[in-house]
């Protein structure tokens, strides 16, 4: 939620708190799509507080009861946007009442939280999927802009050590794109854009897959317009409680990929990883390890 009600009444009034009211005041912070979704009681057992905490606390911010308070942060996330500022300004309000290593230790569960569920039969089922597509490919365009190049770039990388076949499109000098119209109905597309969306990495997809190229998406959502175009989705998480998305579960999957491609080519891999290799003897390209002293 880009702005949640009442951080700032929340932050001043923090200190002044008791124990249990500070503890239902964190939870508010801290869950601010759950204060508009769950009940008042789901809410309380979550933030480790008895259901009349929570009307104590809405009260104590001059509200009528908990349920203006719901009502507050319904209407908040319905007009949400997709800014990274108001995010900010909450991560800020957070960081301040909890500190720096409560956000790290936070960010870190959520991500390995994140990674424990792309683990899960679904997504392993999509990965597996996915792989075996890249692989019959006669040609891999990798299309990632923004915070999702990063993405695109890895795949793109690990594909190029085991073989010739992957483009990556990265819009240097605006053409990176242009090399999408030599695609055809052999070839495959992984496009990566999580919210908020890339326009030209929506638009680069559509117009491949209307050329009869298939398309796969790393995404965040099954509804995302990467996913409503791509012919097999990779729903990724992105919730943080930083101010910026998650891409770290993104890269993991490009990383998966890449490595579940090289498996299933199998000699030929193995073959061009040692060409691979060779070369980057040959340019030096990697600091020798050296003996220790005596």
């Amino acid at each position: 939620m880009d702005h949640p009600p009442l951080v700032e009444e929340i932050v001043g009034a923090f200190d002044s708190l008791p124990d249990q009211l500070q503890a239902a005041a964190r939870y508010l912070l801290d869950h601010p799509h759950d204060v508009a979704l769950l009940s008042m009681r789901e809410q309380a057992r979550q933030a480790g507080v008895q259901p009349a905490t929570m009307t104590r606390l809405a009260k104590r911010l001059g509200r009528e009861g908990y349920d203006e308070i719901r009502a507050l942060y319904a209407e908040a996330m319905r007009g949400e946007s997709a800014g990274f500022a108001g995010k900010a300004g909450a991560q800020v309000a957070r960081q301040k009442l909890n500190g720096d290593r409560a956000l790290a230790s936070d960010m870190l569960a959520t991500l390995g939280a994140q990674a424990a569920n792309l683990a899960e039969p679904a997504s392993l089922e999509a990965l597996a999927e996915a792989a075996k597509r890249i692989a019959a490919a006669r040609r891999v365009y990798c299309l990632g802009l923004r915070s999702s190049h990063a993405v695109a770039w890895h795949l793109h990388y690990i594909l190029s050590m085991i073989g010739d076949k992957s483009v990556l499109l990265d819009s240097v000098g605006g053409t990176g794109g242009d090399r999408i119209g030599r695609a055809g109905s052999q070839d495959l597309l992984v496009a990566a854009s999580v919210r908020p969306y890339t326009r030209q990495t929506v638009e680069l997809a559509r117009y491949a897959a209307g050329r009869g190229v298939a398309v796969v998406a790393i995404t965040d959502s099954p509804v995302a317009p990467l996913a409503q175009v791509a012919g097999l989705a990779l729903v990724v998480p992105t919730d943080s409680p930083s101010f910026f998305h998650a891409m770290a579960p993104a890269f993991m999957v490009a990383e998966i990929l890449g490595a579940l491609v090289a498996g299933r080519e199998g000699d030929a891999a193995l073959d061009a990883l040692q060409r691979f290799d060779d070369q980057l003897a040959a340019f030096g390209v990697h600091l020798k390890s050296r003996a220790p002293r005596p």
